[in-house]
């Protein structure tokens, strides 16, 4: 039992529960007291011992289970909510069996079947689907709900809703009445919600699993070619290493790169008017050339999505565009999550590894779909819109969903107007601009593209690269 009141006061940590040596010994001393038999005065003797802060209480509700047990799966409605007669149920079987014989994938004709009857699935007959999709690949519980859309989505759980309304239709049409189907979807909805819940448990005990090295693991993608393809968000903490190793490479090729295109554009082009007056004294013979001065050093001014999907591509980004300091007048950074965070305060007191470290650390969301760039903008604009002039260009990563939140265009036009360029780096693949996403609600970058000089798909290491090497090459 101490080992595994060890582990959940890690877990706590990992999740960002701030608990003391002293106060892990008085959780022990108190449990020595109070004993384990029961159950409830044990939950209440760690929490009294290990929560000092109000907020970190969802924290430990929701971790406590998972080392402690108790992850009964959530209860679910009979067909119909127990409300159908005889030959309502003996029809809603029978269209639902000819629904379920030629559907495919077979998962979801588990889950299918499971949320229209109420027979419940196991957490075992769980954890086999989700053993059939790729597993967790982070394990700090407080990504516990992303890593869970991660998994309903390779279930195509949305697909639920669709088969649900086909199944419906079909009912109306064979005449049911709309008392029997309206009691049928009620049904349907709370189950759908129940299985929702009960495969987000079983996700945080998969990610328990490999905090404690007992999970299946994704296999270690060790090649340089491998890793420069493999999109961004799939990377674990495991690659970590090769990863950083792939960009201090990259950011080498490109410093050399760069510094070639400097010595070659040093002379400026060729400025006639001046070498005209210049030479006057000489009749009009050339004898000195006289050159426009070039700013060849650009000022970068980022702004970053601050969220769980773009912490690898952002954490990349970051560590390329500082590596690269020697060959940029100017380096100004922010992220964004529903307010402005300034990130340049870190890179100017640590090293770009250690910084971002700090970045991760002390900037991050306190809760679910909170993304606001619009609210962002409009703090940028009001607080540090001189930092953009006809010398700067401005970066923007991220994928362009503000939650249904108000875009803020006008914000964004202003800093257009300043600026001598406006770039965005999207972290999500073309095909996913501008969709909606049950996940993520719908996507606003349509409406800033026209506004931006160009805009790059930015999900692998290498389309990372290629884009800042783009963007320096014009410059």
């Amino acid at each position: 039992m101490e080992r595994r009141i060890t582990e959940f006061i890690a877990g706590l940590r990992a999740a960002g529960v701030r608990v003391s040596l002293a106060e892990s010994a008085d959780a022990m001393r108190a449990i020595e007291l109070s004993g384990i038999a029961n159950r409830d005065f044990f939950r209440l003797a760690l929490q009294a011992t290990l929560i000092k802060d109000q907020g970190d209480a969802g924290t430990f509700q929701e971790l406590f289970p998972l080392y402690f047990g108790s992850d009964a799966p959530p209860s679910m409605q009979q067909a119909g909510g127990g409300q159908l007669s005889e030959e309502e149920q003996r029809q809603l079987e029978q269209m639902l069996e000819e629904m379920l014989q030629n559907m495919t994938p077979e998962q979801l004709a588990e889950l299918f079947r499971s949320m229209m009857t109420g027979q419940q699935l196991s957490n075992q007959q769980i954890r086999e689907m989700l053993g059939q999709v790729s597993p967790p690949h982070m394990t700090d519980q407080r990504y516990q709900q992303w890593m869970a859309r991660q998994a309903m989505r390779e279930l195509q759980f949305s697909k639920l809703n669709q088969l649900l309304r086909e199944l419906l239709v079909e009912l109306r049409e064979a005449g049911m009445s709309d008392e029997a189907i309206a009691a049928i979807m009620q049904a349907a909805r709370e189950n759908q919600q129940a299985l929702a819940d009960q495969i987000g448990q079983q996700v945080s005990r998969q990610m328990a699993d490999m905090a404690q090295g007992q999970g299946q693991q994704p296999p270690r993608r060790r090649g340089e070619s491998e890793l420069l393809d493999q999109p961004l968000e799939n990377l674990d903490d495991r690659d970590a290493h090769e990863m950083r190793a792939v960009v201090n490479r990259l950011a080498a090729r490109l410093r050399s790169r760069m510094a070639l295109r400097q010595r070659r554009g040093k002379t400026g082009t060729l400025d006639a008017k001046a070498t005209i007056r210049t030479n006057q004294r000489f009749g009009g013979v050339p004898v000195y050339v006289r050159h426009r001065t070039r700013h060849l050093k650009p000022k970068l001014l980022i702004l970053c999505d601050r969220s769980v999907s773009t912490q690898h591509v952002m954490t990349f980004m970051l560590l390329m565009i500082y590596s690269l300091h020697d060959q940029v007048s100017r380096t100004r950074s922010f992220a964004f999550i529903d307010h402005l965070h300034d990130m340049s305060i870190y890179f100017a007191e640590s090293r770009p590894e250690q910084a971002i470290a700090q970045v991760l650390q002390n900037i991050r969301s306190t809760r679910s779909y909170s993304t606001d760039l619009g609210c962002c903008l409009g703090e940028f604009t009001r607080d540090h819109l001189g930092l953009v002039d006809s010398r700067t260009t401005v970066i923007v990563l991220g994928d362009g969903r503000n939650n249904e939140n108000d875009p803020n265009l006008a914000a964004f036009e202003e800093i257009r107007r300043r600026a001598r360029k406006v770039i965005w780096f999207a972290t999500e693949e073309r095909y996913k601009w501008g969709v909606y996403d049950p996940g993520s609600l719908s996507s606003d970058i349509y409406k800033y593209a026209p506004m931006c000089d160009a805009m790059h798909e930015v999900t692998t290491l290498r389309q990372l690269a290629e884009a800042i090497d783009r963007l320096f090459a014009r410059m």
